[in-house]
């Protein structure tokens, strides 16, 4: 199984000032970066093959991966185009969605407990989205509906007359079997060829959700806690509420130091 870590973006919506921008991935949480806990948790969770892709400064990222100290070799992938959409960022590492076996395509702005990565990666080989039923509405959430247990929508904004029985937020994490993961690098370089290198890699997961040649199920990740951090309020609301409900972690670079 390989992890596939989204993290070239700008990370604009967090109005940083002005020269003191940095990758979201390395916002730190009780002294520990996102970046360093996706690895620990895929570290724990027997992932070991990882490739992160890059953009936005992606020296500070090198720089933090020196500094963790992680026992397994990153693979780097770097999106030159990193202000335009994430469905770019997807296409630099088409040759890792497509190298063979389970792949999780990961956002790397979220705070998570390991419960929800322990859903991702359980079982065999299977195509997997994950399920929060609990989560605000509004324009900002990425809606998953599912009709009779099947994926009918993944948007944020919902058609009219749209019908389904259950809904939810998408976590930002997909798990991908082989010959799916290279349908979707297929959608993705049609994305690219189109013209739309500016959407969003979502829209192209929709895409593939919707021609219903594959098979995914779904596990429902309620009452686990997690956010993914866009905004301001986001890193206060980390800090405050979903940190604390998380098991504490203690830094590979303080305990190689120890």
């Amino acid at each position: 199984m390989r992890a596939i870590i989204l993290a070239a973006g700008l990370g604009l919506r967090l109005q940083q000032p002005a020269g003191d921008q940095f990758p979201k991935c390395l916002l730190q949480f009780d002294g520990v970066t996102l970046l360093e806990r996706h690895l620990q948790m895929l570290d724990a969770a027997g992932v070991h093959d990882v490739v992160l892709a890059l953009g936005f400064q992606p020296e500070l990222v090198e720089a933090e991966l020196k500094r963790i100290n992680w026992p397994h070799k990153v693979e780097i992938v770097l999106n030159p185009r990193f202000d335009l959409g994430s469905v770019l960022t997807v296409h630099t590492v088409a040759d890792a969605i497509t190298r063979g076996g389970d792949v999780l395509v990961m956002d790397a702005d979220v705070l998570y407990d390991e419960r929800i990565l322990s859903a991702l990666v359980a079982g065999e080989t299977v195509n997997r989205l994950l399920i929060d039923r609990d989560f605000e509405t509004g324009d900002e959430p990425v809606k998953l509906c599912l009709q009779g247990g099947v994926p009918v929508e993944l948007r944020k904004q919902l058609a009219v007359g749209l019908q389904y029985d259950t809904i939810g937020e998408s976590v930002g994490f997909f798990r991908f079997r082989e010959e799916t993961a290279r349908r979707f690098a297929d959608i993705v370089a049609g994305y690219i060829d189109s013209g739309r290198a500016n959407m969003p890699h979502e829209e192209a997961v929709r895409d593939l959700l919707l021609e219903r040649s594959h098979v995914f199920d779904t596990a429902d990740v309620t009452g686990a806690p997690w956010i993914e951090i866009d905004f301001p309020n986001d890193v206060a609301r980390a800090a405050s509420e979903i940190l604390t409900q998380l098991r504490p972690f203690i830094s590979l670079a303080r305990q190689t130091t120890s």
